[in-house]
């Protein structure tokens, strides 16, 4: 029998559930600490249907070391772009042998969306909304569908626009988790040296925030870490971690 459409206030009261649901975790259990909110959302609050997308930059190594405590088969989500620095990819192969992950999801462009919007691989250049629109959200939208929870690894320190990030929070129907949220570059730091973690080797270089090649350039002095992340621009978030990212699977200009 065929499931009946359904309506957008039903869509609405769904989306106010869930944020209200979330709200719930986030004061239940926001405070306890980050490996304890991994096992306790992939074991018992979205068993079988928790996942976690890495872009594996800067700071990949701490949530996927954790992770891979808990359960080195879950899920991970990695969007190819198409324009990683080659540092990234390589990056990548390593951590998931470090840690022994098992299974690592790579989701792309749409190839008809990228030859429509992006012929010439360079809307970079003119339209940097448009092109993280078709390279990054739509992708990481799909990439995500499948479950009913993600966790990422931002942090509150990283850009002022993340300061008031909480640890659960509501994604149109889903729930995203963010483990490190009230983690500080200190923790950041103490974690990696002491369970010897792998390195992105662009940090070395300035680079604390890692994106796309074209958009990414090495943070200044003083300034926040994601401050080389479309340097010159108003730009701050790509849009994979914005309220609207379901929204970008039924968008038809992508």
């Amino acid at each position: 029998m065929e499931q009946k459409p359904r309506l957008p206030d039903e869509d609405e009261a769904s989306e106010s559930g869930i944020a209200a649901e979330a709200a719930g975790l986030d004061a239940l259990y926001g405070h306890l600490p980050a490996l304890e909110i991994i096992a306790l959302s992939a074991e018992k609050l979205f068993e079988g249907g928790v996942g976690a997308v890495s872009s594996f930059g800067a700071d990949s190594a701490v949530l996927l070391h954790l992770i891979a405590k808990v359960d080195r088969h879950l899920p991970i989500v990695f969007l190819d772009t198409g324009k990683h620095f080659l540092e990234t990819l390589d990056y990548r192969d390593a951590l998931v042998a470090d840690f022994g992950l098992t299974d690592i999801r790579v989701v792309s462009p749409d190839e008809a969306a990228l030859a429509r919007v992006d012929p010439s691989g360079k809307l970079h250049e003119t339209d940097t909304d448009a092109c993280c629109d078709v390279r990054k959200v739509e992708p990481m939208a799909r990439g995500v569908a499948p479950f009913k929870a993600w966790f990422t690894g931002r942090k509150r320190f990283q850009a002022s626009t993340r300061a008031q990030l909480p640890v659960f929070e509501a994604v149109g129907s889903r729930i995203r988790v963010n483990p490190l949220a009230h983690w500080t570059t200190a923790d950041q730091a103490d974690y990696m040296r002491t369970h010897r973690l792998r390195a992105n080797p662009l940090v070395a270089y300035g680079y604390l925030s890692i994106g796309c090649f074209p958009c990414t350039q090495p943070v200044q002095p003083g300034e926040d870490a994601r401050s080389g992340r479309w340097a010159g621009h108003a730009k701050t978030e790509c849009g994979i971690h914005l309220s609207g990212l379901e929204k970008s699977l039924t968008d038809a200009s992508l």
